[in-house]
């Protein structure tokens, strides 16, 4: 098996050196060889170090979230209004209806009329207001209410000192749309992120959700008849298997992430380790943005946030790290229920009919004259929840019965709470603690290491309270083939339907849940050891294979294939732990660890390469006919038996002949579909299946249309990979390393089309690796791949993509001492009574 022939690069370390800081900033501290940081009630001051990244100091929360709120709209002020104009459900207004948005995770998912619909329902409802008005834990706890009114005031002063005109960024210069901010606009926006798992599936179902209309004349059969016709042309077995298919293939193209945790057992010169991958948009709304948050004697924490949350969602404090991973568990059900033929906005309950409730929602819109329309829709809901009539562009009829969307998520603020908490944990059991109090992580799992030498996999959060025994008994035929299917390498989580005809059957409230309708977290897994524990977004099952892990159906599969990633995830760890890697030594430094992602290796090309150059050189005559062309694959064979590292590194040659290849040889399905002679082995899953056919026709057709493909695209077959996969910054194309899940490479890019051009739609996004030792300060190296700024004219819009691009990475700065050493310290002082003197205007 090819092992990590290319080597990541840690920087050389910074000799230490003092900055100039301006006397209004910093005064000398005598004996600490480095100034002191000057910090009244009055001010919050943001000091920048390499590539832009602010260290942000205040006496208090309020203050900490001005300077957070300042930076950040410094930073991706036109992102972030973008996402504000979003959530007030005023797209529509501005940039006119047909314009495409992503509510949830994945890229222009939807239209601007149908979001505005989603989001103004939400506000109608005064979801948001409500739960503001609820005391912690429902509601946001005291600090985190006073950070988001600081970052309101850092906002609204950068707008106000820049001015509407002024804004360097293009993309939101002199536009109408940008306007300063008030709280309830950050909470929104908080609360859809939180429930952007359920938006993207099932947002345009919800808005274009309608009743069956009666004929104007009279039919030719009766309404029992026509609706006995429209269930007999329903086949359970057909719906489950679209919306299957459709889900899967939704989140191989969504985020995801890696995480990995290594305690003790597997840490060489230090007692535990983290490295933070997650797979995020590199446009829009989820981009991540780096900083580190401190109030001397409270909260000392680094790391990273989604742009908008005055806190960090993945970095570490002085004594933990953490990080979250996309997981298994689908934040939504949905329930199926029976309507009146007569009258289908009525449904059955426990043997007596209920009135479904209609809601007017109306938005303004702009013409393509500039003036502006009411467009008004009537939304329907039930007890259990809107009525949607498709998931993932799959239709569900509402014909004999409807299916009505219950969200986890939809009343949950307390994810603030919980990422405020973490920011200030102690240890694993404290982040354990943290999770099971607040359950508030929607749809994420949570992998932490801490300084006792611990490793924490924890599947702790908002999930639906369906037990095993609740889904025997209320699944629907539908929802019973399409809870119980396993969709292996694809990671696509378990959908319910439930019955909705008895009220039994909604989502039970348990005593030990955090808010009505949640699993007990203690039912919820969790796994700590000393070696290593990990995720890469399949379930909770192999967190480490010694320890398999047991849990409801509805938290994901177990004894199921696992995904490529997430075996090249086990066998690496397993491989430095154990020093059979080829590398000197055992067990992780920061050195090994980085080469653990940029080696870029693909699980795939272990598995099948071999036979794939076999495969080639058997062919007779070199010819495979495929749909009509006669295809030469002699040229292919060398050019393949050449690329012996399996790495999708800028340089590699061959590998994105294979990523073709591969693409067309799984043709949709899972890898476990595929020709092998060894199939899935539930005993050995972290191997099986293996030992590809090279005797295959399938195995040479898809290599015949992979060359065809890149004939017809004009791509060299040996071109290197840096000439292919780019991202555009300005006039710059940056080659990027990387490639999809599907070919198990841990370092995950996926190109796509961003503005007419092939680009990085998403990926890894805020990397970060954290070694801890017995004492001293946390060693950390980090890389954002696509830069702290969405802004073209900041210097900090490609400089770290650079670096990314080179294999290197940032050396965190946490200490004093290591933020004054910065060469390219820059220090920003904030007087708050003037930020606090406008908010009072």
């Amino acid at each position: 098996m090819a092992r990590r022939s290319w080597r990541a690069r840690l920087p050389i370390a910074v000799m230490a050196a003092l900055a100039v800081m301006s006397t209004s900033a910093a005064a000398g501290a005598p004996g600490t060889g480095a100034p002191a940081l000057a910090q009244g009630p009055d001010t919050a001051t943001i000091r920048y170090t390499e590539y832009g990244i602010p260290h942000i100091t205040a006496s208090d929360w309020e203050g900490l979230g001005t300077g957070y709120g300042y930076a950040s709209a410094k930073d991706n002020v036109c992102t972030l209004a973008d996402t504000y104009l979003m959530v007030n459900a005023q797209r529509s207004r501005y940039l006119g209806p047909d314009g495409k948005t992503s509510p949830g995770e994945r890229q222009n998912t939807t239209t601007n009329l149908n979001s505005d619909l989603y989001f103004q329902r939400i506000k109608d409802d005064r979801v948001v207001e409500r739960l503001l008005d609820k005391p912690a834990p429902d509601g946001p706890e005291p600090e985190v209410k006073e950070a988001i009114r600081g970052y309101v005031q850092g906002y609204n002063r950068y707008l106000s000192e820049t001015g509407v005109d002024n804004i360097s960024d293009p993309a939101c210069r002199g536009a109408d749309w940008v306007r300063p901010i008030t709280e309830l606009d950050v909470y929104r926006h908080a609360h859809a992120e939180i429930i952007m798992g359920s938006a993207d599936p099932l947002l345009d179902g919800q808005v274009n959700a309608a009743p069956p209309g009666a004929s104007a004349a009279a039919p030719a059969t009766s309404s029992a008849e026509r609706s006995a016709k429209a269930a007999k042309a329903v086949k359970p077995e057909e719906t489950a298997r679209k919306i299957r298919d459709a889900m899967a293939q939704s989140r191989q193209h969504s985020m995801g992430s890696n995480a990995l945790a290594v305690g003790s057992q597997g840490v060489s010169g230090g007692t535990s380790m983290l490295l933070a991958n997650p797979h995020f948009p590199w446009q829009g709304k989820n981009r991540m943005w780096q900083s580190q948050l401190t109030i001397p004697g409270k909260i000392n924490v680094s790391g990273a946030s989604l742009l908008g949350f005055p806190a960090v969602n993945i970095g570490h404090n002085n004594d933990v790290a953490w990080s979250h991973t996309v997981a298994t568990v689908a934040p939504f059900g949905l329930f199926d229920v029976q309507v009146d033929p007569l009258n289908p906005t009525k449904y059955l309950v426990d043997g007596a009919w209920e009135q479904m409730t209609s809601q007017r929602v109306a938005v303004d819109v702009r013409k393509p004259d500039g003036s502006l329309t009411k467009v008004t829709r009537t939304l329907w809901s039930t007890r259990y929840g809107p009525i949607t009539t498709s998931i993932q562009t799959i239709p569900l009829p509402w014909v004999v019965s409807a299916h009505a969307v219950r969200d986890v998520n939809m009343h949950n603020l307390r994810a603030l709470n919980t990422w405020f908490r973490l920011d200030q944990a102690k240890d694993v059991h404290d982040v354990v603690s943290i999770l099971e109090a607040t359950q508030g992580v929607p749809f994420f799992n949570t992998v932490a290491s801490d300084r006792k030498g611990n490793a924490l996999y924890a599947d702790i959060q908002a999930t639906p309270n369906i037990t095993d025994a609740h889904a025997e008994s209320c699944l629907t035929l539908t929802g019973r083939l399409l809870f119980h299917q396993q969709v292996p390498q694809s990671n696509a989580p378990p959908i319910s339907i439930l019955d909705g005809k008895r009220s039994a059957c909604d989502w039970p409230d348990d005593p030990n849940a955090a808010a009505p309708g949640l699993l007990d977290p203690k039912a919820q897994p969790r796994l700590i050891r000393s070696d290593f524990v990990g995720n890469a977004n399949d379930s909770p099952w192999l967190a480490n294979p010694e320890q398999p892990l047991t849990f409801p159906r509805v938290m994901g599969d177990s004894a199921a294939p696992r995904s490529l990633r997430t075996q090249e995830l086990i066998l690496t760890a397993r491989h430095r732990i154990n020093g059979t890697d080829g590398l000197p030594g055992k067990g992780f430094t920061p050195q090994t660890m980085g080469q653990l992602l940029f080696a870029d290796n693909s699980r795939a090309a272990d598995l099948a390469l071999n036979a794939t150059v076999k495969a080639c050189q058997d062919v007779p005559f070199g010819l495979v006919l495929v749909d009509g062309n006669l295809v030469d694959v002699r040229e292919a064979c060398p050019v393949l038996a050449a690329w012996k590292d399996h790495a999708y590194t800028n340089d590699s040659r061959g590998s994105w002949l294979f990523a073709n290849y591969w693409a067309f040889l799984l043709n949709g399905q899972g890898v476990e579909k595929l020709p092998w002679r060894v199939p899935f082995d539930p005993k050995d899953p972290v191997h099986t299946p293996n030992s590809l056919d090279s005797g295959s026709s399938r195995v040479r057709d898809a290599l015949a249309r992979a060359i065809l493909a890149l004939r017809k695209a004009n791509i060299p077959l040996n071109a290197p990979l840096s000439d292919i996969q780019k991202v555009t910054r300005g006039a710059e194309q940056i080659p990027i390393h990387g490639s999809l899940h599907e070919l198990g490479v841990l370092n995950v890019m996926t190109p796509g089309q961003v503005d007419g051009k092939f680009d990085i739609t998403f990926g890894s996004s805020f990397i970060q690796q954290v070694r801890f030792t017995a004492d001293g300060p946390p060693e950390a190296y980090s890389v954002m791949a696509y830069s702290q700024s969405a802004d073209p004219s900041s210097p900090h819009y490609a400089d770290q993509t650079r670096l990314f691009s080179a294999g290197q990475w940032v050396t965190g700065r946490f200490t004093e001492e290591q933020i004054a050493a910065s060469p390219e310290l820059k220090v920003e002082v904030l007087d708050l009574s003037v930020s606090r003197q406008r908010a009072s205007h």
